[in-house]
């Protein structure tokens, strides 16, 4: 399939999207965790403020399925180079703009209502954005390593994860005490409008998908893809959003919750527990291209429910580690949870989500699977976990049944799915699926 694009710059531009994408979330768990409590929403209780800040975060996530749903269906229609222009846009001015709000005390209710309306406008565009990235990459990439060079864009998350943890540890140990909690913390928000800059010119200099291109000219563009993806895929939809829960939740225990964890109940110092989510993420990177290539030569689905399993035993052990304080421990808690059993599942996921999926419909099927599974999921997590903290008066008894009950739940869903392989339907009928394998 010829394109005046080199594979390896739209899969560059795609990693950079999500870099932003998650970014954006990681940095306002991060914050939400450790400063909006304070900032945004005060409270006599510290863990009630927090559940404050991480209902912001939910909100988020509440308008991803419908910015997925608007920027699905006119990916499919109109293309997927100038819907990701649009959705990098509206998140990274976004996260710049939260860096700007006023405090609680300076201007009152109107400060935590201006943040709820900035997640708002992000969750659209990020609503928009994983499927559009994920799919040039994949309909750029040769049929036969369509899980490594997918697996590449899901770098961005766990890049995405790193930076902004490394700009708040930077910040925590070289600043002033209280400087942090004060100002500093706007820094990073501020400082993301530089991925933006640079993801957007990439963005600008990449072609349409050689894949749509075709169906575009072959006159196969659908007039309405939501309505035929749910009267022909309704049942694929349903267990890949399920499938998507435990990867997307479970992320956010190991990253979101276990931080709130640490610093709140066990009431040690946040510096450690970043440093080990640090060094996992950084770990996570190289073993999602590892993983993303298994699932080349021995198939996705079977990568992705081993990851789902391998974390599902993890549970108890993980937070065994965690509640040590200690350093080492604390980073083999992390790095077997995010570089390990969620870098084995992201790794495999996109080939496997989407290849359920012919051309005509693919970004709103990706898209649907995508955001509403990660609303259930990510979304969810930090307010489920700290609720779940709160009701087992701050131990992790129940968080643990909650870990163990997603994970079953999504790898009993995923080993119903198809195997990630490629054929004549999930292309559209485009010959090149032949070649494929899983």
């Amino acid at each position: 399939m010829q394109s005046g694009t080199p594979v390896k710059r739209v899969v560059w531009a795609s990693a950079l999207g999500t870099t932003v994408e998650y970014y954006d979330f990681t940095l306002y768990a991060t914050t939400a965790a450790l400063v909006f409590n304070k900032v945004f929403f005060p409270a006599e209780i510290p863990l009630v403020g927090t559940l404050a800040a991480f209902a912001t975060f939910f909100v988020g996530y509440l308008a991803r399925p419908l910015g997925g749903l608007i920027f699905g269906h006119f990916g499919d229609r109109l293309g997927r180079k100038n819907i990701l222009i649009t959705t990098m846009l509206m998140m990274g001015t976004g996260t710049f703009a939260i860096g700007l709000i006023p405090s609680y005390e300076s201007i009152g209710i109107a400060a935590p209502l201006l943040l709820v309306l900035i997640r708002l406008i992000q969750g659209l565009g990020m609503g928009g954005e994983y499927g559009g990235g994920v799919l040039m990459a994949l309909e750029y990439s040769p049929k036969r390593r369509q899980g490594f060079f997918t697996s590449l864009v899901h770098i961005g998350t766990p890049a995405g994860v790193l930076l902004p943890v490394a700009l708040v540890t930077a910040l925590d140990a070289f600043l002033p005490a209280g400087a942090y909690e004060s100002w500093a913390w706007r820094l990073p928000f501020l400082a993301s409008i530089a991925l933006v800059a640079v993801g957007f010119y990439i963005r600008l200099r990449i072609s349409e998908s050689p894949e749509f291109v075709k169906m575009r000219a072959e006159r196969e563009v659908r007039k309405l893809p939501v309505k035929e993806l749910f009267a022909d895929y309704t049942g694929k939809v349903l267990l890949s959003i399920v499938a998507k829960v435990a990867e997307s939740g479970l992320f956010n225990v190991y990253y979101v919750v276990a931080i709130a964890y640490v610093t709140t109940e066990l009431g040690l110092p946040r510096g450690p527990v970043l440093m080990a989510v640090l060094i996992a993420c950084l770990a996570e990177c190289f073993t999602l291209p590892l993983f993303g290539a298994l699932s080349d030569r021995i198939g996705r689905r079977k990568v992705y429910v081993g990851g789902a399993v391998f974390q599902l035993l993890l549970a108890v052990p993980f937070f065994l580690l965690v509640q040590t304080g200690s350093l080492p421990l604390m980073t083999l808690a992390m790095v077997l949870g995010l570089a390990v059993g969620h870098g084995s599942m992201y790794g495999a996921q996109a080939a496997l989500f989407a290849n359920l999926y012919p051309v005509q419909v693919r970004y709103t099927g990706l898209s649907v699977t995508q955001q509403v599974g990660a609303t259930l999921g990510g979304g969810l997590a930090p307010l489920a976990g700290t609720a779940l903290l709160a009701a087992g008066g701050g131990h992790w008894t129940w968080l643990v049944v909650y870990m163990i009950a997603i994970a079953a739940l999504s790898s009993l869903a995923a080993s119903r799915l198809g195997s990630g392989e490629l054929n004549r339907e999930a292309l559209g009928g485009v010959p090149a699926a032949k070649e494929a394998i899983q």
